[in-house]
């Protein structure tokens, strides 16, 4: 079963990792001064309603490191498609379209079209990191929502100009690390309820931007982490978001996606495992 194997191994390239800083470890009091900087950057997010642009992305399993290009349109909250090329004269072999409750996958070259729920299963099979397609289309806005009140805080803690503003959140709890100085979001830890990491996104690269006449600084690489328990360990997926160029907030009717006729026809909830991301 070939289904996109082509897509995704068709621009292979080394992967690069995202420069990690040193974690706070001070512990602070929170003051009136840090509670402005956390409202401030967390308002920061969701005033970038959209994204149009194209980017490199890498897809690393334990097995396997990928690279596409993708030109991508994204409306948070709402719907995202990403077009896939390869080859040195960048011919279109998937588009991919996301809404909040289904995707689809159109394999050009195989005239195939995947079907599905979006759930973060399907979403697993597709990229092999299971974020959840909230994760997944914030993360390519380079903008995640920050949704945690401040009555949710269990610490503040400090290194130099990095904060880490630790919530509980559902059963485990996230950490949001800040750059005080710049006033952005850095990195996010999500955890269990044991302690243990299931996710980290990272973001460097900042960029400044004007959106609706105002200045915005949005991260040009984004990088995301899932663990995954196994019988051998932890298992660590990632995705690596670099963009070229991009757009924000544009004026522009609704992502359109026609759905293919005359295709091979598979549903991907019924696909247990997809060959190109075997781990």
């Amino acid at each position: 079963m070939l289904l996109v194997i082509q897509v995704f191994l068709a621009g292979c390239g080394d992967f690069e990792t995202v420069k990690r800083d040193d974690v706070p470890a001070e512990e602070i009091a929170l003051t009136p001064e840090l509670l402005s900087l956390y409202k401030e950057v967390a308002k920061a997010s969701p005033f970038v309603k959209s994204v149009e642009g194209y980017a490199d992305i890498w897809i690393k399993t334990p097995k396997k490191s990928q690279k596409v290009y993708c030109s991508i349109q994204l409306q948070r909250a709402r719907d995202a498609r990403l077009i896939i090329s390869a080859g040195l004269l960048g011919w279109p072999v998937a588009d991919v379209y996301f809404s909040p409750d289904s995707l689809y996958v159109h394999d050009i070259l195989n005239n195939t079209l995947l079907t599905g729920r979006n759930t973060q299963e399907n979403l697993g099979k597709l990229l092999g990191v299971d974020s959840g397609y909230e994760m997944f289309s914030e993360s390519l806005l380079g903008l995640i929502k920050i949704k945690e009140s401040v009555s949710a805080l269990r610490s503040v803690k400090k290194n130099g100009d990095k904060l880490m503003f630790t919530f509980k959140s559902g059963s485990g709890t996230r950490e949001a690390l800040i750059d005080a100085s710049a006033k952005t979001l850095t990195d996010l830890y999500l955890r269990d309820s044991a302690g243990q990491k299931t996710a980290e996104l990272h973001f460097r690269e900042f960029q400044s931007y004007s959106v609706d006449d105002k200045s915005v600084l949005v991260p040009g690489e984004i990088e995301m982490m899932r663990y995954e328990k196994s019988s051998k360990g932890a298992v660590v997926n990632t995705l690596l978001i670099v963009y070229d160029e991009r757009s924000f907030n544009k004026p522009s009717e609704s992502i359109e996606f026609r759905r293919p006729e005359n295709v091979k026809l598979i549903r991907l909830d019924d696909v247990v495992k997809l060959p190109w991301l075997e781990r």
